[in-house]
């Protein structure tokens, strides 16, 4: 076996294994101080140094033997940095556009639940008869006819309900705002 780097890198690249395990044995520490000075934490060039000697297989074919292997070893490594950063940025753009999101939806959710509370607290100082009325259109459904059938008036009755609850729930919202 060749023992001279680029040697090794061919070897490597047409599948030896102790070709390879060689040059990462002769380069390691080297790519992981690359690796450590281009990301500044210690769990981070760990974890591209690795990502690296994944990739160091199939990128071997692309090793000419113009530079020396560790030129272009380390030249992989830059890549590889600006790779996971782009990634990184990007999934923080992301992250920050979910938070956004994210607080717009909890917002929404807490003008939902202040609607509904008012909208408890102004239906329980209606009478009984326009809460029933209100139960049945509003909450379950019904028509006017299937409202007035289950209350025992007519749908004349139903209709004229639901514009007295508009108009009382207009006045209470009014008379709060005017407060």
């Amino acid at each position: 076996m060749e023992t001279g780097d680029s040697g090794l890198a061919r070897a490597a690249a047409g599948g030896d294994r102790e070709a390879f395990a060689a040059l990462l044995a002769r380069h390691y520490d080297g790519l992981f101080r690359v690796c450590f000075r281009l990301t500044g934490r210690q769990d981070h060039a760990e974890d591209l140094t690795q990502d690296i000697c994944l990739a160091l297989p199939a990128k071997l074919n692309g090793f000419r033997g113009e530079a020396k292997f560790s030129t272009w070893l380390y030249r992989v490594a830059v890549n590889a940095a600006h790779d996971a950063r782009r990634r990184a940025a990007t999934r923080a753009k992301a992250a920050d556009g979910w938070g956004d999101w994210e607080i717009g939806r909890r917002a929404a959710q807490a003008d939902t639940a202040e609607g509904l509370d008012w909208l408890h607290r102004a239906m329980a100082r209606l009478p009984a008869e326009l809460r029933d009325t209100a139960a049945l259109t509003m909450g379950e459904e019904m028509t006017h006819a299937e409202a007035a059938e289950v209350l025992g008036v007519s749908e004349g009755t139903v209709s004229w309900r639901l514009s007295e609850i508009r108009k009382r729930l207009k006045a209470l919202r009014d008379e709060e705002l005017s407060a």
